[in-house]
């Protein structure tokens, strides 16, 4: 069991073994005002939540399931990774390793879901499609978004030494977000959709970074330039 405190703009984690330990630590630590207010009972795999007088809050959780036969998309997209990218010394316009890094995380999720069908994916951003018919975790949003999400980032960092030669400077992280499609026309859309952004992006970036290393201009000057 861990207790996370934070005080004064510090966070404090304290792991616990046991019921004793638990107890001594708190009161060690001088924290008797969350020793008060716990309710001290037998660690037994007979207690359940569900028996308690507490389940009365599950009622404020949201009902969130995805609507049948719908295509569920869940999109992962990095968060500042303009910023990762140079802090990390991506290569320009396009880093391999990068690309092929995002390639590997996608494969884990593909592993981890056998419901997922297709995942299309450029730059620092991933698509996940889920079958019509799959009744993973309810269908729940919340809960395919951040499964996709957590799996992906865990699997981004874990294999980040099979492709890069320096370590990570700090850790990188993905938000998700999840988008029902009704009809297999819709799905193919919003698949060319997400391919154009690549295209125009790529040949933008393409033209951009290759007047910077190559034709010796700032970044500043490139942007100026009405042809851009």
């Amino acid at each position: 069991m861990y207790i996370i405190v934070k005080n004064n703009f510090q966070i404090r984690t304290t792991c616990f073994e046991g019921f004793k330990s638990m107890k001594a630590a708190l009161v060690s630590t001088k924290l008797h005002h969350l020793y008060r207010n716990l309710i001290w009972r037998s660690f037994s795999t007979k207690f359940a939540m569900a028996n308690s007088k507490f389940e009365y809050v599950r009622n404020f959780e949201t009902d969130d399931r995805c609507l049948p036969n719908t295509w569920i998309v869940v999109r992962v997209d990095g968060r500042g990774f303009h910023k990762f990218s140079e802090k990390h010394e991506f290569a320009k316009p396009n880093d391999k390793r990068s690309l092929d890094l995002m390639g590997k995380a996608a494969g884990r999720v593909m592993t981890e879901f056998k419901e997922i069908c297709l995942a299309y994916g450029q730059s620092d951003e991933f698509s996940f499609v889920f079958k019509r018919d799959m009744d993973l975790h309810k269908r729940r949003a919340s809960k395919l978004m951040t499964s996709v999400a957590s799996i992906f980032t865990s699997a981004f960092v874990f294999h980040w030494p099979q492709f890069f030669d320096i370590p990570l400077k700090y850790p990188p992280s993905f938000d998700g977000r999840v988008v029902l499609y009704p009809s297999t026309q819709n799905l193919r859309d919003y698949l060319s959709w997400r391919q154009a952004d690549c295209h125009i992006n790529n040949l933008y970036n393409t033209a951009f970074w290759t007047l910077v290393l190559k034709g010796n201009l700032t970044n500043a000057e490139v942007i100026s330039l009405k042809v851009l």
